[in-house]
């Protein structure tokens, strides 16, 4: 549930949501509809990429779901038109996918990302657009905790490929006028992510291993240092960027209340969960090669400018997804999320 006064900006706003069927994106759809906006969902449904239609389960009647892909040009100039705003987290996420797969990350990441720019400056110019961009793009911080000025040096195809649709995104805004603003998230978590691997955050596979009563690998040393954005964070942080002229041409961190290491998160899971056991194991090499070590980052931008900054702590975060994979979990493990 977002704030009334928040909400209040949404209220018959026409909003288009790339990778709506996915964690994040159906996360805002459900805020959105409540808000009273009139959404269209656009996503592929690609199985591997998170989408799911179990996350917009008792929507389907207030919302118009679309499924394409975000590399068909021609679809996007129909579904573009008629948009105020315009969510964009479509794309490929998992990092080990874009080491192994590197033209598919980039015809996700960056060629469908200039097929929607495109569009929007051929067919809408005054939608808003929010893009959904990644700290992944940072690569191994020289300092923490890590703000907008920091050097962006991505360890992985899919960081490079983010890192040039994002640069798109600017760029549009900059030379073609249209009014864009980039949030870059942090193992964004809860209710509605990806739980049967560890495509998205390795996480989600945390909460699934949990509840099915296996161990926890922890990888490495378990001393890396994380921040953890909850869902309803990120959601807010996306209608603030979206209504407020202040964020045009700006790119704002997320970031978390706490900052632990992945061992101090595994005991805490075990804690909220009531019990539960958790290993180090060694890295498996091809995750060692691009592990980033310790990450957290400075959100003070976008608290400055938008009046963002976590709500969720922590262990309530956590709480609350362990309760919704407990109750919708069948939904979860085996197929689409």
């Amino acid at each position: 549930m977002i704030a009334p006064e928040l909400a209040e900006r949404f209220r018959g706003k026409r909003v288009l949501i790339t990778g709506g069927l996915g964690f994040i994106g159906s996360n805002l759809a459900r805020a959105l509809v409540e808000a009273g906006s009139r959404v269209v969902i656009v996503d592929s449904l690609v199985s591997e990429y998170g989408g799911n239609l179990a996350n917009v389960a008792g929507l389907e009647d207030r919302l118009t779901i679309n499924i394409s892909d975000v590399r068909d040009p021609y679809s996007l100039r129909y579904l573009v038109r008629g948009q105020d705003i315009l969510f964009n987290l479509a794309g490929q996420t998992s990092h080990l996918d874009s080491m192994a797969d590197p033209v598919t990350d980039l015809e996700i990441n960056c060629r469908s990302q200039l097929s929607i720019l495109e569009a929007c400056r051929r067919h809408n110019p005054e939608v808003a657009i929010v893009f959904a961009s990644t700290r992944q793009i940072y690569g191994r911080p020289r300092y923490l905790p890590v703000d907008e000025a920091h050097p962006l040096e991505p360890v992985d195809v899919n960081g490079i490929n983010k890192t040039a649709g994002e640069r798109y995104h600017l760029l549009y805004g900059q030379v073609h006028g249209l009014r864009v603003s980039v949030l870059r998230l942090t193992n964004t978590y809860g209710p509605r992510m990806r739980v049967r691997d560890a495509r998205q955050t390795f996480l989600g596979e945390w909460f699934r291993a949990l509840l099915a009563g296996e161990e926890l690998l922890v990888f490495g040393d378990g001393k890396q240092r994380r921040d953890f954005t909850y869902v309803d964070d990120a959601v807010r942080a996306f209608l603030l960027a979206a209504g407020d002229e202040r964020a045009a041409g700006e790119v704002f961190n997320l970031g978390g209340d706490r900052v632990v290491s992945l061992l101090e998160l595994a005991e805490l899971l075990v804690d909220v969960n009531g019990g539960g056991s958790y290993r180090v194991v060694a890295f498996p090499p091809d995750r060692q090669a691009i592990d980033i070590g310790d990450y957290f980052g400075n959100f003070g931008k976008i608290e400055g400018r938008l009046g963002w900054r976590p709500a969720v702590a922590l262990p309530d975060g956590l709480a609350r997804s362990l309760a919704f994979y407990r109750q919708h979990g069948e939904s979860y493990w085996g197929n689409g999320a």
